[in-house]
């Protein structure tokens, strides 16, 4: 083989990151085979004591396999098994093709790094569970096109972003539910020509069903697709997190204060205090984006079956993963170690006529339809910005000049607290909503999905 071909053709540098789930799925494929009758029962031992102490070693020896020459993952495992046994090791791969051996190692592997970031996510979700119960009561101004709109309790700002994660947490179990599907056994792509048996082998290896095509089998990776894009929305989710983060901690804003175990300072400027924790979680978004629209492209024109592409799967599943533990480990230490500035979120509240709506809904209950309530009171917002006064400021005498509807209880309406409580459909800000709401996400996250029971990659 051509030198530089060689090496272009390698993937050890990169799958061998499967060697355990390589291990254990050729453990289980060997009993397959001596009860298939093509393995001796001496056979089967001397393999799995071979393959076990591969895998001892692999666990010890961070360098096992850094110096290793061999193409792939499988054929380290098998050299060295060979090594260590000698001819029985050779039979091992009876059957077996390294393309259902990969679809088999990819599904293991993905089954436990799916617990993972269910875990980050609870995680974080905690946190900000954490920080709601904290602030249940502080009111904050809440925001459209980045301009100040209606108060808002933070508490219920802080659960949007738990419904976000919540959402994202449902999306990998999907992912884990479709990577659950056991393709061993479908060989290079027309199944397995000495009758072992693909469920003993499903129940050997936890998976709840087997795959029903071979074909398919062998050259599918939706799964990976599923959990990159899962992973893509989760750090979409974070990015936009972090953008709020950074925007409340600015010094116009400043009711957040970042931790200074987040944060960094200026190499030029000694007052400086920057979201390097926020802004590398904003820009690791693209990142997994990126790995989501490569996995795309490769898939796109292959025809079935195996590919020697799909070789290129693997980078986009590891840098995912990781990226998407460290960012979740990250975002936990900022939510977690982030301070609100009650008094500033308060004066937040002043001025912007942030109570315009609620004086617009007071005339809607005295009679008045809604458009022509609108209306009247962006006149009166007006009057107020050319008065630079606020419109609790503006005497009942003037209010009644624009309309006899006005009485004194209007100041009732165009307090804050009024207003949250006003809002008390499912799902608003008000705060009884909001402590059912508290209630209701603390229930869930004691629930365990299936995908969190082995979460060791």
């Amino acid at each position: 083989m051509d030198e530089a071909f060689e090496r272009f053709n390698a993937s050890l540098s990169m799958d061998r990151r499967l060697i355990l789930e390589d291990i254990e799925g050729s453990m289980a494929y060997a009993e397959a085979l001596e009860q298939a009758g093509v393995l001796s029962p001496q056979e089967l031992r001397r393999i799995q004591e071979g393959l076990g102490e591969i895998r001892d070693r692999a666990q010890r020896d961070r360098g096992f396999l850094a110096e290793a020459k061999d193409e792939d993952v499988h054929s380290f495992v098998e050299a060295r098994l060979v090594e260590i046994i000698g001819e029985a090791g050779m039979k091992l791969h009876t059957g077996r093709s390294r393309n259902d051996q990969v679809a088999l190692d990819t599904r293991l592997f993905l089954k436990k790094a799916i617990g993972q970031v269910q875990q980050g996510l609870k995680g974080l979700m905690g946190e900000l569970l954490g920080q709601a119960r904290r602030h249940r009561d502080l009111v904050i101004p809440g925001y459209t096109h980045l301009r100040k709109a209606q108060p808002i309790l933070l508490a219920h700002y802080l659960l949007a972003w738990f419904e976000m994660f919540s959402r994202d947490r449902d999306r990998f179990e999907d992912c884990f539910r479709r990577t659950d599907c056991m393709p061993l056994g479908a060989g290079a792509l027309a199944g397995n020509a000495f009758g072992v048996d693909r469920e003993a082998l499903r129940k050997k290896l936890n998976f709840s069903r087997i795959t029903s095509n071979s074909l398919d089998a062998v050259s599918d990776r939706d799964y990976l697709v599923d959990f990159v894009g899962a992973g893509s929305l989760t750090l979409v989710h974070l990015s936009r997190l972090a953008e709020d983060l950074i925007f409340f901690s600015t010094p116009e804003c400043g009711w957040i204060e970042l931790s200074d175990e987040v944060t960094t300072g200026s190499s030029l400027m000694p007052q400086k205090k920057n979201p390097d924790s926020l802004e590398l979680l904003r820009g690791k978004s693209g990142r997994v984006i990126g790995n989501l629209t490569r996995l795309l492209v490769l898939l796109k024109g292959l025809p079935l079956t195996y590919n020697k592409d799909l070789q290129e799967d693997k980078e986009a599943l590891f840098d995912t993963l990781d990226t998407l533990l460290d960012c979740l480990q990250v975002a936990q230490a900022v939510v977690r170690t982030l301070e609100v500035d009650a008094g500033a979120a308060r004066k937040a509240l002043e001025g912007d006529f942030m109570t315009a709506t609620d004086l617009a809904d007071y005339l809607v209950r005295k009679g008045m339809p809604f458009r022509e309530a609108h209306g009247l009171v962006g006149r009166i917002v007006l009057e107020c910005e050319g008065r630079q006064i606020g419109l609790s400021e503006l005497p009942l005498s003037r209010y009644r000049e624009f309309s006899s509807l006005f009485a004194e209880d209007l100041f009732q309406a165009l307090s804050v607290r009024h207003g949250i409580e006003a809002r008390s459909v499912p799902g608003g800000t008000a705060p009884e909503r909001v402590a059912e709401a508290l209630s209701r996400a603390e229930q869930s996250l004691t629930l365990q999905n299936p995908s969190e029971r082995g979460t060791s990659v």
